[in-house]
């Protein structure tokens, strides 16, 4: 007994002090990012405000942060607080940071994946998933990263898709989505909807069936899968939109793949418990080497609205049938409750890359509005369906025709955003034409487009849309999406690389493909603020609070040498760096880079 007594004490005070460890262990835990706090990130209710958990700060996509530390009246203070060298890369770097747990998260070109002290810049761990850098046939970006319930969610340039332990950040699963050898690859943010990542496919400009998936978080097993266009109609149709997909195509469409690239554009309404996705150009671009003439082409250049639970969608919007200008409809998707006509709808937003600024009813799908927000000229406005009247005119061949807005778009991937306090959307635009030609015949693994080498034939018709002055190819563009008009415009910057955040301290931040970095007046347009960082290709920004003090972050550098592009064992002229900002910030920015050769900076796309 007596034996017993000291065993059972010593049991006891091993069992005390194994609770008082745990207790301690656990206060130091960080809170666990769940379908609950993605709900709340950015709105109002928001305990985590200073963070930035999703690459659209909430599942609405708005990119407002309510910080304002930083403001209209201090905002000229911004300086370099810290830097850290994230390596090679070989393009523009795309990719949106995230913070958690005072940690930033972000990721290379080459998909390699890194966390860093939020407050130093000292790195915690990094991984380099490897990616076979040969088969990226020159094109490799990464839009960002996804987090949920202590795992960092990354995409592969390749088709894998990675979850990490967000601390230690080793590998808890891995999954296939698609094969490069297949003309497949991933630049896309994977998004978390209820428990699932969300992810689509690039390679739509080559021959591929576009498609975008759903996973489980927990443990990488697929959920649901949902492509965008038709496979061989002589084979059964996964579900009932392909069969009502197929009716809008003909001939041997399917032999070239279909198109409709899910790359870019998603948002998550859980309340309707539906996803959305934009999805890409029609392939090959002229319609005369699709198969047939004048058929819509579902689902591309579409906003899609799928359930959540079963992979099956419940409605769809086309922005371009029969798509002959590369005009995708990936452009952010932007959820938003507006005032229209009286009562609070219920709205999905997009800045299309066709020139056209939408509304629809997020939950129906119904049309609500579509004005020009730059020049157009592909067509001469929206019916009261939606259905954009094309012109005549704009319909090529192998003769060259200069078409509005530019084949990059009118805005491209670069995110804009959203301020409640102005109302105010703050859309990166290019107010560019571009040349359209089509190839005398198909060529296997080409779009259909060739590269216009004659003056082009000029459009008559007139445009429609606001005009920028003469010589500006692009700026930051605040719209009204209520009265559909441009409240102001900052020239410089475009729709293509870069991008914006909105703050509760009246500002814009935004970012430019050649290495500026500025700060607007949210209400009234006015530049505070202008820093050039000396590197090129930049991401878009964001901003986080830690300890009461703000910053502002975002990726810059083409993480390539000099004139290289792709793989290289060359020196790293211009490494890809993440720059934080922070006000009275003190520390030296990089020397700037050599610029790039002159390059047609209105030419399309590739993603």
């Amino acid at each position: 007994m007596q034996t017993f007594r000291r065993n059972h004490s010593a049991l006891l005070l091993a069992a005390a002090l194994t609770l008082a460890g745990s207790a301690t262990i656990s206060a130091q835990q960080p809170a666990v990012v769940d379908s609950t706090v993605l709900k709340k990130a950015g709105t109002p209710a928001d305990q985590f405000a200073g963070s930035w958990l999703t690459y659209g700060k909430s599942q609405s996509e708005t990119r407002y942060s309510p910080l304002k530390q930083i403001d209209a009246s201090n905002v000229k203070r911004l300086g370099l607080e810290w830097s850290y060298v994230a390596g090679a890369g070989g393009y523009n770097q795309e990719g949106t940071p995230l913070v958690w747990n005072n940690t930033i998260y972000g990721t290379t070109t080459w998909s390699v994946v890194y966390a860093v002290d939020a407050r130093t810049g000292k790195q915690i761990w990094r991984w380099d998933p490897e990616v076979n850098q040969q088969r990226s046939r020159g094109i490799n970006a990464n839009r960002g990263l996804a987090l949920y319930d202590g795992k960092v969610f990354a995409p592969g340039l390749d088709g894998r898709l990675f979850a990490l332990d967000a601390i230690t950040g080793k590998p808890v699963w891995e999954t296939r989505v698609a094969w490069p050898q297949e003309g497949y690859y991933i630049t896309m943010a994977p998004r978390i909807a209820g428990g699932k990542v969300i992810i689509g496919v690039s390679g739509g400009d080559t021959e591929t069936r576009g498609f975008f998936d759903a996973y489980d978080a927990a443990t990488g097993q697929r959920s649901w899968r949902f492509y965008t266009v038709p496979g061989d109609p002589s084979k059964p149709f996964e579900n009932e939109a392909m069969q009502v997909a197929a009716k809008t195509w003909g001939g041997d469409f399917y032999t070239k793949g279909g198109g409709g690239a899910v790359w870019d554009g998603f948002a998550y309404d859980p309340d309707a418990n539906l996803v959305y996705v934009g999805t890409g150009n029609a392939e090959p671009w002229t319609q005369k080497f699709r198969g047939a003439k004048n058929l819509d082409n579902l689902y591309t250049c579409s906003i899609l609205a799928v359930d959540l639970t079963t992979g099956k969608l419940k409605w769809h919007f086309q922005t371009v049938p029969n798509d002959n200008w590369d005009f995708d409809s990936v452009q952010q998707l932007m959820l938003l409750d507006l005032q229209i006509d009286g009562r609070v709808r219920k709205v999905l937003t997009q800045a299309s890359k066709n020139g056209f600024f939408y509304a629809l009813d997020r939950v129906t799908g119904q049309f609500i509005s579509g004005f020009p927000f730059v020049k157009v000229n592909w067509a001469k406005g929206i019916d009261d369906s939606g259905r954009p009247m094309v012109n005549p005119e704009a319909y090529y061949d192998t003769e060259p025709v200069a078409v509005y807005p530019t084949g990059g778009g009118a805005h491209n991937w670069a995110p804009m955003s959203f301020n409640p306090a102005t109302g105010l959307v703050y859309i990166p635009a290019s107010y560019t034409s571009y040349t359209y030609q089509a190839q005398d015949e198909y060529k296997k693994g080409s779009n259909g487009d060739v590269r216009a080498t004659t003056e082009p034939r000029q459009i008559k018709a007139p445009a429609i849309g606001p005009s920028a002055p003469d010589g500006v190819r692009g700026g930051l563009q605040a719209w009204d999406p209520v009265k559909h008009m441009l409240v102001w415009r900052g020239d410089g910057g475009g729709g293509i690389g870069g991008g914006t955040v909105t703050t509760g301290g009246n500002l814009v931040f935004q970012t430019s493909n050649d290495g500026r970095f500025a700060a607007w007046s949210a209400d009234k347009g006015e530049k505070l603020l202008e820093i050039q960082t000396g590197k090129l290709g930049v991401a878009p920004p964001i901003t986080y609070e830690i300890d009461g003090k703000q910053y502002v972050a975002f990726m810059a550098g083409r993480g390539r040498a000099a004139g290289v592009v792709g793989p290289t064992d060359a020196k790293i002229d211009d490494p890809a760096m993440l720059f934080v900002f922070s006000l009275d910030g003190k520390a030296a920015l990089p020397a700037p880079v050599a610029p790039p050769p002159p390059a047609n900076a209105a030419a399309p796309v590739v993603r």
